[in-house]
């Protein structure tokens, strides 16, 4: 079994920032995919805000089975249409893990329903993110803790929904804490939010980041394939219940007319 992962990236602030340029010549797509390729049971490929449909084209996504989505200066700019398409496949089983700054994306805030609003501080400090779910997947193989030299700090309060699981939960150096890995589903989809990944900073060379993101694919994987019929919302007739009822009380709509959708 090989798990078809693909990496979306913003691709702004390498061609806008010398620092960024000089931390990922590639682009910050390129190294989170290196990390995911180090286990040979995930292919990888990569697409960018720039690619025609944002790289994200039906076919694409029909081919994806989880998708790691890097945003942070263009979330504005990602087509309202596409936000639209990831959403529908995330309902019918695609894995979505989300990367530092796309809390703030749009098929996040889609998803959540809720402003992900949070504090920052970009001051290159300490972070310490807390195994908090030790025997969750997405933790295999992590100690107790582990830190990040250097790291922007988000700081609750951070307005999302209840998690259905808290993974990691950041302390930083300026005493702020944060949860930092939050798992979701929404429809057949797995969702995952990582917090660590601030473009000026080192951190998808980091070993342990790559773990995770590795774990984090193999959770959100979905190996039944997709769940199409998620969408839709048909209407059963009198005569097709399981159970032998008589019709009772008036009726909006007359038979063979289209109901509620």
């Amino acid at each position: 079994m090989t798990i078809k992962a693909l990496v979306w990236g913003e691709n702004v602030h390498e061609q806008k920032s010398e620092v960024v340029a000089e931390l990922y010549p590639e682009g910050m797509h390129a190294q989170i995919a290196r990390l995911l390729a180090e286990d040979a049971g995930i292919s990888v490929d990569t697409v960018v805000l720039q690619d025609p449909e944002h790289g994200l084209t039906d076919a694409v996504l029909a081919d994806t089975d989880v998708l790691l989505w890097w945003g942070h200066a263009a979330h504005g700019d990602v087509d309202d249409a596409i936000v639209e398409r990831v959403a529908e496949r995330v309902w019918e089983g695609m894995g979505l893990i989300l990367l530092h700054s796309a809390h703030f994306s749009k098929i996040f805030k889609r998803l959540m329903g809720t402003p992900c609003a949070l504090k920052w501080r970009e001051a290159g400090e300490r972070e310490r993110l807390w195994v908090v779910n030790p025997r969750h997947p997405i933790a295999e193989g992590l100690g107790e803790y582990f830190e990040l030299e250097n790291e922007e700090m988000y700081g609750e309060p951070f307005s999302v929904p209840e998690p259905l699981e808290t993974v990691f939960i950041s302390w930083f150096q300026g005493g702020e804490v944060f949860r930092s890995g939050l798992t979701y589903r929404r429809g057949a989809g797995n969702i995952f939010y990582f917090r660590p990944g601030h473009e000026t900073y080192p951190t998808y060379y980091d070993a342990t980041v790559g773990k995770v993101l590795r774990n984090a694919v193999k959770w959100a994987y979905n190996p039944q394939g997709p769940y199409v019929g998620v969408h839709d919302a048909p209407n059963v007739p009198v005569d097709k219940a399981l159970e032998k009822i008589e019709e009772r009380g008036g009726k909006l709509h007359k038979a063979g007319e289209e109901g509620f959708r």
